[in-house]
C-alpha cells in the first residue's frame, strides 16, 4: 500500500525536532523538513516502497543536518561574537512544525544552553548523541543512519556523552519555579532594584549575547552577578526610552522574553537557565536574523 501523504505531514514534528537540535537554527530546520518531505514524496510517487516511514525521513533529515553542519562550520568560525542558537518559541498553541506538547518533554534538550554544549560535538558524533539520548533510538538504526556500524555507533555515543556531561547546562526546577523565578527578575529589573537582581543570580552566573555583527551585542561573556545586573538593568532602561515592551515567552523549553519594539517587531529574545533557586544563565539574541522567525509573535502581544 503506498504511503499516504497524511502519515508523511504526520512526522513533519519529528523530522524538524531532530533537525532543530542538530543545527541549532529555526529557518534550516524548516528547509529540512522540508527537503525531507519532498524527497519522501518524490520517491513514493517515483515508486519506492517505504516500508518503515519514520525511519526513512529520520535518515534523510538526519543525514541532510550533518551535511549543514560541515557547512556552516566555516562560517561559524567567521562569526562576530559569540554564536547562539536560533531562539526555539516552545509555548502557545501547537503549529504544524513544533508539536509544543511533545517538546515539553524534552525541554532541557531544546535550550540554547544544551544546544551550545553540543557544538562541542563533530556532526556525526551530534547525530549519535542526540538520536541516542533525545530520540531513544537503538544503535543498529542509528549505524544504518550515519553509515557506522552498531558497535562504532555505541562508542560515538559513549565518547559524545563524555564531552557533554562535563558542561551540560543545569536544570533541576520545576516549570512553575523557573516561571517564578523569571517574573521575579524581570520585576526587580524594570524597577532598576539592583540588590533584587544580584540576590537572584548566581555567583557564576553567565550572560552571553549574540548579535552577529548586524547589532550591537556584548563583545565577550559577562560572569558574576553584579556585572550582569548592570547590564540587565541598563538593557531594560534603554528599553523603556526606547518604547519596547517587554513580553514572557518560553524559549527552547526554558524561561524567557522578547524585548517588542513600537513597530511590533522582535528585538530581542532572553533565556533564562535557572538551578538552584537562582539564574545561572542568560542568552540574549540580537542578531535580526536569528528572530526573523519570532515576528509574528509581536502580534499577540
Amino acid at each position: 500500500m503506498p504511503l499516504d501523504t497524511d502519515t508523511i505531514n504526520e512526522l513533519r514534528p519529528l523530522v524538524f525536532s531532530i533537525a532543530y537540535r542538530m543545527t541549532g537554527s529555526v529557518a534550516e530546520a524548516e528547509d529540512i523538513a522540508q527537503e525531507t518531505l519532498l524527497r519522501t514524496v518524490r520517491e513514493r510517487d517515483a515508486g519506492t516502497e517505504i516500508e518503515y516511514p519514520k525511519a526513512y525521513m529520520t535518515a534523510i533529515a538526519t543525514r541532510l543536518a550533518i551535511d549543514h553542519l560541515r557547512s556552516a562550520r566555516a562560517r561559524r568560525e567567521e562569526y562576530v561574537g559569540a554564536w547562539l542558537p536560533e531562539p526555539l518559541l516552545t509555548d502557545g498553541p501547537a503549529d504544524p512544525v513544533v508539536d509544543v506538547a511533545a517538546e515539553a518533554e524534552m525541554a532541557d534538550e531544546l535550550s540554547q544552553a544544551f544546544l551550545v554544549v553540543l557544538e562541542r560535538l563533530t556532526p556525526v558524533e551530534r547525530a549519535v548523541f542526540l538520536l541516542r539520548e533525545a530520540f531513544d533510538y537503538r544503535f543498529a538504526e542509528i549505524g544504518e543512519i550515519v553509515g557506522r556500524n552498531a558497535d562504532h555507533c555505541r562508542q560515538i555515543a559513549a565518547r559524545a556523552r563524555r564531552h557533554v556531561v562535563v558542561a551540560r547546562p543545569r536544570f533541576d526546577a520545576s516549570r512553575e519555579e523557573r516561571e517564578a523565578l523569571t517574573d521575579r527578575f524581570v520585576a526587580a529589573a524594570r524597577e532598576g532594584d539592583m540588590e533584587a537582581l544580584v540576590a537572584l543570580l548566581a555567583d557564576d552566573a553567565v550572560l552571553t549575547g549574540d548579535g552577529g555583527g548586524k547589532a550591537p551585542a556584548l563583545a565577550r561573556p559577562l560572569v558574576g552577578p553584579e556585572r550582569i545586573a548592570h547590564a540587565i538593568r541598563a538593557f531594560f532602561r534603554q528599553g523603556e526610552r526606547g518604547g519596547f515592551t517587554v513580553r514572557r515567552v518560553e524559549l527552547g523549553g526554558q524561561p524567557g522574553f522578547l524585548g517588542v519594539g513600537p513597530d511590533g517587531g522582535v528585538a530581542v529574545a532572553m533565556a533564562l537557565q535557572v538551578a538552584d533557586g537562582r539564574v545561572a544563565g542568560i542568552t540574549s539574541v540580537v542578531n535580526p536574523d536569528k528572530l526573523a522567525h519570532l515576528q509574528p509573535a509581536a502580534d499577540h502581544s
